[in-house]
């Protein structure tokens, strides 16, 4: 790939053998089916510091916003040592334009929901963020992040991903000189999948561009990236779905037979009572747009915002 999608990822996901005890936490989704659309950056906190493998086993202890590394068996403070790598390896980082990171579940360093954090009690509270997850999203606030295990859930797997090539899109459009016209375009292409996740995102990311030659250039295209990956936070939902699929509907009224327009209610109905999934209305209207060269809607991200091989949309 010439200009590859680069997503940063714990190296044990890989199959490298890095873990605590010499073993790995291979994902084979992530290397085997999402590896042949992306470039991976594989990052190891623990073993980059300067710890051995095996290594005797951590855990976070303290308060939770601001815990320490601690080994398990010896009680050894590792916090110091992590901490002094930490931040060159984020400087190093975002030379790299990521646009994504996939972090270890449950790892002192690299987990980033629900780690395991040990106070005086000595009974564990899930509420701490691993401490290289942490700094990476205080460091870079706007990049997609997820971890493993929560990559399991369709539906997050599904939006993770499109954000990621989301962010590949906007950062193909960074590359290019920042213009009014061209923040216009890449925000009319997106404007279905926006509205998919959020109307009322929508509607402010709208007012924006319609604000755009009242505010600086850069200023612009800063609050917009960040309204925009604000947006595909928000989950979408088979309602939010059907009010996207019907609204490009309305653009083939005058095109549609009626026995098209009958199988199209039926597919949507059969949508909406999740009976099919998103990618049936979705095949059925790309048909469409080929059919009828509907112009608009030809150059809507929606339609098609990740490879279709990664079949995403198809749970029900």
């Amino acid at each position: 790939m010439d200009n590859p999608l680069k997503i940063g990822i714990s190296r044990c996901l890989q199959g490298e053998n890095v873990r605590y005890d010499g073993g790995h936490s291979q994902d084979h989704f992530l290397t085997d089916t999402l590896g042949l659309y992306v470039s991976y950056v594989p990052v190891c906190p623990e073993v980059e510091c300067g710890m051995s493998i095996p290594r005797e086993a951590m855990r976070l202890m303290g308060d939770s916003q601001s815990p320490r590394l601690v080994t398990v068996r010896t009680g050894e403070d590792k916090t110091g040592l992590m901490q002094k790598w930490i931040s060159p390896k984020l400087s190093a980082l975002e030379k790299e334009n990521l646009c994504g990171f996939i972090f270890k579940k449950n790892s002192p360093s690299s987990g980033l929901f629900k780690v395991k954090v040990y106070g005086e009690s000595g009974i564990p509270q899930k509420t701490g963020v691993g401490l290289f997850a942490r700094a990476f999203t205080e460091r870079f606030p706007l990049i997609p992040v997820e971890e493993d295990g929560r990559l399991n859930d369709p539906k997050l797997r599904e939006m993770f991903i499109e954000q990621i090539f989301t962010m590949k899109r906007w950062r193909e459009l960074l590359t290019q000189p920042r213009r009014l016209g061209a923040l216009v375009d890449f925000h009319t292409r997106h404007k279905l999948l926006i509205f998919s996740h959020s109307q009322n995102q929508y509607r402010a990311m709208g007012k924006l561009i319609a604000l755009g030659k009242s505010i600086p250039t850069a200023s612009l295209y800063d609050l917009y990236e960040k309204k925009l990956m604000d947006a595909l936070k928000l989950a979408t939902t088979v309602k939010k779905n059907v009010n996207v699929l019907q609204h490009m509907m309305g653009y083939f009224k005058k095109d549609l037979s009626a026995d098209e327009k009958k199988e199209m209610l039926e597919i949507l109905d059969q949508y909406a009572k999740e009976e099919v999934p998103l990618i049936v209305p979705i095949t059925l209207l790309n048909h469409y747009v080929r059919k009828y060269q509907q112009a608009y809607l030809s150059d809507q991200v929606y339609l098609n915002p990740h490879p279709l091989a990664l079949k995403l949309r198809n749970h029900a």
